[in-house]
Parts: structure tokens; sequence; C-alpha cells
């Protein structure tokens, strides 16, 4: 890890310990070299620190690019991997930049809801990140957080102690799929992303903890 990123995980790491007192469920389930994609839902603001922190290789996050605008801010973002996105996370441009950081061998974390539950239920995903994993021949691995929306969910203004933890599934190769998209036509191609986002939600929905063997890292 570069020294700043490291510095933050260890940072995160520290609150995540002592003020959200979390577990970690199967790190070990994440390839610590390559490109990989953590798909994950998302609940709260602390959903992209808890999904990074519990493994230990460097990830790359998705940030609004106005951000990146703010002198401190963007260098910050800049320098613990962060990809700069329009305000939904899509577009031809925020694509590339996800998968110019995966063709280098970086990891990087998706949501497919695309955005933040409004009461604590997991959402139908969208279809771009189905284009986004059929861009790319990186495996994908469902992650789940446990407790975020309760602890800092959008309707409160300041986290609160409350237990919080992450799973991390086994990966997912789409090799059928993927072959398939490249000489299928337009329209099968696009039930080919709804297909893959659905598969993947489905699969963070089956993550529960504390049913099969717990590894904690933490």
């Amino acid at each position: 890890m570069k020294l700043i990123y490291r510095l933050g995980w260890l940072l995160f790491r520290f609150i995540f310990t002592f003020y959200f007192r979390w577990r970690v469920y199967h790190p070990e389930r994440l390839p610590l070299t390559g490109p990989v994609i953590l798909a994950s839902n998302h609940a709260s603001f602390i959903d992209p620190p808890l999904v990074g922190a519990g493994v230990k290789r460097e990830i790359n996050y998705l940030a609004r690019k106005s951000l990146f605008r703010l002198p401190v801010a963007g260098a910050i973002l800049r320098a613990v991997n962060a990809v700069p996105v329009d305000r939904e996370g899509g577009g031809a441009a925020g694509l590339k930049a996800i998968l110019d950081r995966l063709l280098a061998g970086g990891g990087i974390i998706l949501f497919p809801e695309g955005t933040r539950t409004r009461d604590g239920k997991l959402q139908p995903a969208r279809s771009g990140v189905g284009l986004a994993v059929m861009k790319s021949n990186a495996p994908v691995v469902p992650v789940r957080v446990f407790g975020t929306y309760e602890a800092y969910g959008r309707h409160l203004k300041f986290p609160r102690p409350l237990p919080v933890s992450v799973k991390y599934g086994q990966p997912i190769l789409f090799e059928k799929l993927r072959a398939e998209a490249k000489t299928c036509s337009k329209p099968r191609l696009k039930e080919i992303h709804r297909q893959v986002a659905g598969e993947i939600m489905e699969a963070i929905a089956r993550l529960e903890p504390g049913v099969d063997s717990v590894k904690r890292d933490s």
C-alpha cells in the first residue's frame, strides 16, 4: 500500500474497531492481486471505507467528479485511489475510468443499487454494473454490509456507535455470459447486463453473517 493509503486504512480500521465494534467475514475470499470488482449493497456513507478497510490490498473508490475540483479534498481523493464519476456514477468517462483501474490490475468497489437505500432494505440493481462487468474480465466478489443503515443511514446527521459488519462472498466469473456478450445482438446484450446485475444482487442477498465459518480480521 502507498503510505497515505495505508495511513487512511489504519485510521478507518481503528474507528471501525473501537467506535463501531466491527466484524469482518471472509476477507480471504478477495484476491490479493489482480483486477477485481467488489459489488456491495449501499446503506450509508461509511460503506466504502468499511468494505475497503476489511481487506489487505488497495482498493479504488468512486467519488463525485465535482469533489476533485476542491484543492484539499481533490488531493486526498487522488491519494486514496478515488475514481471521478458524475453524480449518478455512470457515463462514458466514468466507465472508462473504472475499466482503466481494472486493466491496471486494481480492485474497485461498485454499488449495484446506485445509491444509498432509504429504508435499510436491499434495492434492485441498476444495469450499469452489468455493463462494467461485461466490459472487463475481472472476477466479481459480492459484498454485504450490515448495520451501517442503523449506524449512519440517510435519516441520521451523525454516526451512532452501533455494531457494523462486512461479509465477502465467493468470486463470480460470468465466463459464459462474457463469451456470449462478445457476439450477441444489442437487445440480447442489454438483457445480459440486466441479468448480470440481477445475479450480483442475488449473490449479495444470500450473504448472511454467522451462517458459516467466520474469520474476524480487526
